[in-house]
């Protein structure tokens, strides 16, 4: 019989903001007895109120990363900060063995992920990069669906994702929205950040992930809002065995959705609602076949694989096609700013704040991921080199 070993201390850098989902999940894994926070690392620590859920001994607080690593022993860190800030916080990890749930995107630019990757492979630590989606059940069973032949010829994969944010989402961090702060490298667009999981989960079952499976990347860039980034956006990565993947996006939707990936083959296709791990089979011949899968927590499944109890989910390098997407981003011309009769602001309610909606917008992403073709391609007139301004 196996045993479990002694609780994994672990830190956690950035507990506020979408950090506050990882201290939710920490806890949960404390109290099956997997895990031990023994140190959280803020800017300013937080109060009694925010850690009024954490069982136990409190643990410990520091604005310094590599100090609260050495004090408090960690053995692993979950980094949940500024994409900007990624790369040298998990070397900081590396040179003390520490291993790492890393959220995504891994890195702002293609030179830092290689050099965080040189430096983890160096130190033989295990690095998770937090797709999240990369746990669902539902993407081993759509890859089989697909090497089965259960749609035919592969075709191409479609992403699409209509989400919502209003004004005050850009207003969140100094960051939000930026392409850059000064001379340092953000890169948080729409395609890069909040829906990174739409283009790394097409690219995840295409099983064309890595870095060398990327031929070339078109992308086409657009902003409704006053801000540095994209929020409504294309992209259609060609992979070297002439495979298009294209991922259409926007923060500016007429109504919320639920994002997901099509599979395209040429006998039928198969959507996967990413978030949901839900999945939809159709096909000639066949009714059309719906199921629900389970998922793995990548935390989990961290721990999982430093006991030598399973492989890792996310490695670095299987997120090495997405980090070339985040560099055409980043060195793409500046996005554009979409017309003004292009959206309209929708007021603020008792629930949401002030928000920017591109007309037809909702349709324009389905469309893209239903015939992978761009902006562009599909006749949008804002998304024609005339039409589009500049602010």
């Amino acid at each position: 019989m196996t045993t479990r070993p002694t609780a994994l201390p672990i830190v956690l850098a950035g507990a506020r903001g979408h950090g506050r989902w990882h201290l939710a999940n920490i806890r949960r894994l404390q109290h099956q007895g997997l895990v031990r926070l023994v140190g959280i690392c803020e800017p300013a620590p937080l109060s009694d109120d925010e850690l009024v859920a954490v069982a136990g001994e409190l643990p410990a607080q520091s604005a310094d990363f590599g100090a609260l690593l050495d004090s408090t022993g960690a053995r692993a860190a979950v980094i949940c900060t500024p994409i900007q800030t990624h790369t040298e916080l998990a070397l900081t990890a590396a040179a003390r063995s520490v291993h790492l749930l890393l959220e995504k995107p891994p890195a702002a630019t293609y030179a830092d992920f290689a050099r965080m990757t040189d430096g983890v492979r160096a130190a033989g630590i295990a690095c998770q990069i937090g797709f999240q989606s990369f746990g669902s059940h539902a993407v081993p069973a759509v890859r089989e669906l697909v090497r089965s032949g259960a749609i035919g010829t592969l075709r191409g994969i479609g992403a699409a994702g209509a989400w919502v944010r209003d004004d005050a989402y850009y207003r969140r961090a100094p960051w939000a929205g930026r392409r850059r702060i000064g001379t340092v490298d953000v890169v948080d667009g729409v395609l890069t950040n909040p829906l990174a999981h739409a283009v790394a989960t097409a690219l995840e079952l295409a099983d064309r992930g890595r870095a060398e499976d990327v031929a070339s990347i078109e992308t086409e860039l657009f902003r409704a809002h006053d801000i540095e980034a994209d929020d409504t956006s294309c992209v259609r990565i060609t992979t070297t065995d002439g495979l298009p993947v294209t991922v259409a996006v926007t923060l500016c939707a007429e109504q919320a959705g639920e994002p997901y990936v099509i599979v395209h083959g040429d006998r039928g296709r198969i959507t996967f609602w990413y978030k949901q791990d839900r999945v939809l089979v159709q096909r000639a011949g066949h009714g059309p076949q719906e199921t629900v899968h389970g998922r793995t927590d990548l935390l989990h499944n961290l721990v999982e694989h430093l006991a030598g109890h399973a492989e890792l989910l996310v490695p670095p390098y299987r997120t090495g096609a997405f980090m070339r997407v985040v560099e055409a981003v980043r060195t793409a011309p500046e996005p554009a700013a979409l017309p003004s009769d292009a959206w309209h602001t929708e007021p603020a309610t008792a629930s949401a704040g002030a928000r920017r909606v591109v007309r037809g917008i909702d349709a324009t992403v389905a469309e893209g991921a239903d015939t992978l073709t761009l902006f562009s391609e599909l006749g949008v007139p804002w998304a024609q080199p005339s039409e589009v301004g500049t602010p």
